[in-house]
């Protein structure tokens, strides 16, 4: 199963980093958030990803280009013909599709744009901005059993997001905005999706979480994957403190692959 992550947009709420690179590449302790989200799906098997890319999307792809560089010693040698020699090469099992999904381009329009590359299966969706311990078999596990068109994850805390209207299981009603005090379950991403979710998205412009999935909503079709543990969006400045903090200490709950 593929895994595809939204990294295309502008991330103007931390732009103390984001108007030097796109929030994915913001580092927590010496990695990009990207890279940390990616571990995380690593350690449970899934190793495809289809990265969304849009605004200043050369540092992604830079990035993952000097791969190596990043992360291993080289030897530069002039006398060679320019040879180089990476040592202790450093390698993830991964295979990255990097895509250009518009500069401008809506959440749902991004997910269309790359389903090419996700063909005619059940596939992954998440944001490139949030890191949790979520178990991911379960996760699928949950997807496949309920035999629902979209699972996401829905975590209860504080937050500025709209929350979700669920039924007496996991069945997802609506949505509706968030109200002061209020400790309704959010959408944190962590999505399952079965392909048949393209056919609800009409163009650039379609907002995912909108039509796309206040329609299956009404269908009956979207299931909440309820974890009640540790997720953590890093939207702000201090957010990103706040995961770094967590990073240095040796206790970041999202770090479950441990090296």
């Amino acid at each position: 199963m593929k895994v595809v992550i939204l990294a295309g947009g502008y991330g103007t709420r931390i732009s103390e980093e984001s108007h030097l690179k796109p929030k994915p590449m913001i580092e927590i302790g010496d990695k990009p958030i990207l890279w940390h989200i990616m571990k995380e799906y690593g350690y449970y098997g899934y190793h495809d990803f289809i990265i969304c890319c849009g605004y200043k999307q050369h540092v992604v792809k830079e990035w993952f280009a000097d791969y190596y560089l990043y992360n291993c010693d080289v030897t530069f040698d002039f006398t060679r013909e320019n040879r180089m020699e990476i040592h202790n090469s450093v390698a993830e099992p991964w295979r990255v599709t990097l895509v250009d999904t518009g500069l401008n381009t809506m959440t749902g329009g991004r997910v269309r744009r790359v389903r090419k590359y996700i063909g005619d299966e059940p596939f992954m969706l998440t944001y490139g901005d949030g890191v949790s311990d979520i178990n991911i078999h379960d996760l699928v596990k949950f997807h496949q059993s309920h035999g629902k068109m979209v699972t996401l994850t829905a975590v209860n805390v504080e937050q500025r997001f709209g929350v979700l209207e669920l039924g007496d299981g996991d069945e997802i009603r609506s949505f509706r905005e968030k109200s002061i005090g209020d400790r309704s379950r959010i959408n944190a991403g962590y999505m399952v999706c079965q392909p048949e979710i393209f056919d609800y998205i009409a163009g650039d412009e379609t907002v995912f979480e909108k039509e796309p999935l206040e329609r299956v909503a009404a269908l009956g079709q979207l299931v909440a994957y309820k974890h009640n543990s540790f997720w953590q969006c890093m939207d702000t400045k201090r957010e990103k403190e706040k995961l770094d903090a967590l990073w240095k200490s040796g206790e970041a709950p999202w770090n479950v692959w441990k090296d």
